[in-house]
């Protein structure tokens, strides 16, 4: 890893001495330190596009670690600032934290401490920044609902537009949940037939019974839909009578019984990936003049943050709720799920985390996996030491009995704010003082 993808922190102190020793430890941990002597030097480097966190004294001449924490806040609120105070000054470190601080160490701190507090900050930071950058992908994404950038999406987004006017039928194939019927819309929607109607027929679902009078029939489904597009869902699922009648409709493009009715359709039909094997070859072949595959989303992973932030935003204004942001553990299921679901899979659990339900359940209704429940009752017990100890985080860790490093770094694993839970504690004790 090069220097310039390290993680940053901005270190401030005026302490010489001081600042040249957590300078030492923040570089063998793996940070990238930016050394300022004091706050009016550090806010010449620092806005709203620096990507790392801040680690500053209270104490400073000229301008002090408060001033300097409210400064930085009103450049970004989600800057975090950890700052390091005497015995004498935690009252006005708690007093920051309310006011958003990230977190406050007292001199003198175990380097343990300070690299536990630095590395939870770090990974909000990025969370944040990630956050952000997906909001501004989503929001300068194009027009079209295929959202991606991989040379997958891009082949089938590039396809729109030439087939949409070219009046021959298209074959999708793909695995469930990979968008067909959105592809086979943007093609209805981007030609000459968007102004007739678009019918959908699922094949697998239809009984022979109707497709004499409800389908094929002279007033049936099919006329109404003439000039526009005819789209057959799972036609290789479809009945060999099924089968039989859209195969005469394929070729002589007539519907009706004894006195064939031409009609003017285009027909768009989707089929798994095995659809030779299923359907006649001379429906096949002639449905197939144009193959389109949909690439399941396990082939195009790069797509699926981006994705599924779209996805939020449709979920959450469905809802009317408010878009949440990525958290760690979402971020983690993202990355390690291969969605065999595909998109639909992707939107019931973006629809699961906007109403807050996120880590609960997978798709098919079954509880997480041991691991993942293992991590829930870990997050759970280092929630509750903390709330019992009233803050005290020695405490907790005792009430444990774990290491303190092992304490830390489950901490950041499980993404546990600890700065909040101490707010909130703090909260709390004053609500029932006053």
């Amino acid at each position: 890893m090069s220097t310039g993808d390290l993680p940053i922190v901005a270190l401030v102190d005026d302490d010489d001495d001081l600042r040249t020793a957590i300078a030492q430890l923040l570089d063998l941990a793996g940070y990238r330190v930016m050394e300022f002597p004091g706050a009016r030097a550090a806010l010449a480097a620092i806005d709203a596009a620096f990507g790392g966190v801040v680690l500053t004294d209270v104490r400073m001449p000229q301008m002090g670690g408060i001033e300097f924490f409210h400064e930085l806040h009103r450049r970004d609120v989600d800057l975090p600032v950890i700052l390091m105070t005497g015995h004498g000054d935690v009252p006005m470190a708690v007093d920051a934290l309310k006011s958003g601080a990230w977190d406050f160490l007292t001199k003198p701190f175990d380097p343990e401490a300070m690299l536990a507090a630095v590395g939870r900050a770090i990974a909000h930071r990025s969370l944040v920044f990630d956050n952000r950058r997906l909001r501004t992908l989503v929001e300068n994404n194009d027009a079209s609902p295929l959202v991606g950038r991989s040379p997958a999406i891009d082949q089938v987004r590039g396809m729109i537009e030439p087939l949409a006017n070219a009046d021959i039928d298209i074959l999708l194939e793909g695995e469930t949940g990979t968008g067909k019927e959105l592809v086979a819309r943007l093609i209805h929607r981007a030609g000459k037939r968007a102004r007739h109607p678009f019918l959908s027929v699922s094949c697998a679902a239809l009984p022979d019974a109707l497709l004499d009078d409800d389908l094929f029939a002279e007033t049936g489904r099919i006329a109404a839909a003439g000039g526009g597009t005819l789209f057959l869902d799972d036609v290789d699922q479809a009945s060999p009578a099924f089968h039989a009648r859209l195969t005469r409709l394929v070729e002589e493009r007539t519907i009706g019984g004894r006195d064939m009715m031409p009609i003017d359709l285009r027909l768009t039909a989707t089929a798994g990936e095995q659809a030779i094997e299923r359907m006649p070859p001379a429906l096949f072949y002639r449905l197939s003049a144009v193959r389109l595959r949909l690439p399941p989303l396990r082939e195009r992973l790069e797509d699926v943050p981006l994705l599924f932030a779209h996805l939020l935003d449709i979920s959450a204004s469905r809802m009317r709720r408010s878009v949440p942001d990525l958290t760690y553990p979402i971020q983690q299921r993202l990355a390690s799920h291969d969605w065999p679901g595909n998109v639909r899979e992707l939107a019931h659990y973006a629809d699961r985390v906007v109403i807050g339900v996120d880590g609960a359940m997978d798709d098919d209704g079954s509880v997480d996996t041991l691991p993942a429940r293992v991590d829930m009752f870990e997050r759970q017990a280092i929630i509750d030491a903390i709330v019992h100890a009233k803050g005290e985080i020695g405490l907790a860790i005792q009430r444990l009995g774990v290491p303190r490093k092992t304490f830390y770094y489950k901490v950041q694993r499980l993404n546990i704010d600890v700065a909040a839970l101490r707010r909130e504690l703090a909260a709390a004790r004053s609500r029932r003082a006053s």
